[in-house]
This record gives C-alpha cells, sequence and structure tokens, in this order.
C-alpha cells in the first residue's frame, strides 16, 4: 500500500496511536499550508503592483507626448486637470490618485477620463 497525500498519512499515523508524531506532523501540514497562501498573495500582489506601475508609466508616458506635441493646457479642463494630477502623483494607484481630486473621482472616472487622455495621445503616434 502507498500512501501519498498529507491527509491520508495523518490518519495512518493516528491509527498507529503515535500521536507525538501525529501532531508534529499536523503542524508541518498547517505550517507549509499557511507559507504557501503567504507566498500566493505576495505573488497576486507583486503582479498587481507591477500592472499599476506599468499602466501609470504609459499614462505619463501618453501625458507627456500630448504635452510635447500641444500641450497639456489645450486639454478639456476635466483631461488637464486629471494629466497634472498623474505628473504630480505618478506613483499612486488608480483608487488613490482618484482620492486626490476635489470633489473625490470615482476609480471608474478617473479610468475613463485617462483612457481619453489616451485616446489623443495614440491618434498623435
Amino acid at each position: 500500500m502507498y500512501i501519498k497525500e498529507g491527509e491520508q498519512i495523518s490518519d495512518f499515523i493516528n491509527i498507529l496511536g503515535a500521536s507525538s508524531s501525529y501532531f508534529k506532523f499536523q503542524d508541518v501540514i498547517i505550517t507549509k499550508d499557511m507559507k504557501n497562501k503567504a507566498n500566493r498573495i505576495i505573488n497576486c500582489t507583486a503582479a498587481n503592483l507591477d500592472k499599476a506601475v506599468n499602466a501609470a508609466q504609459k499614462q505619463i508616458a501618453d501625458i507627456k507626448l500630448i504635452d510635447e506635441v500641444k500641450g497639456i493646457e489645450t486639454l478639456p479642463d476635466k483631461l488637464f486637470i486629471t494629466a497634472k494630477k498623474r505628473l504630480e502623483f505618478p506613483e499612486l494607484g488608480l483608487s488613490e490618485l482618484a482620492r486626490e481630486f476635489e470633489p473625490e473621482l470615482t476609480k471608474s472616472g478617473l479610468n475613463h477620463r485617462l483612457a481619453k487622455i489616451s485616446a489623443i495621445a495614440d491618434k498623435m503616434r
């Protein structure tokens, strides 16, 4: 007989009556599971951070292109303010940047404005 699954091994140790070994094995399983969950969270957070940084860099590049070609002051008022805020706070994600507006914008509203800026820059390319 071959036992591979952690739960089956744990049950087998328990049936043998080796309670000390059973608890040590359970501790190993719990520790391993916690490390795996922590790694998944870290990897997901890192991927999201990379995505946010790349998006912000593209937004800044779009704004700089518009500024070089015709000046960001030529943008409609809402887009001009959005461009200035993005340049002022390049490190912020959308949610944090949206809170910098007065009145505060929604993340969706800010994303919509940035998409308009991106479309303008794309037409200039």
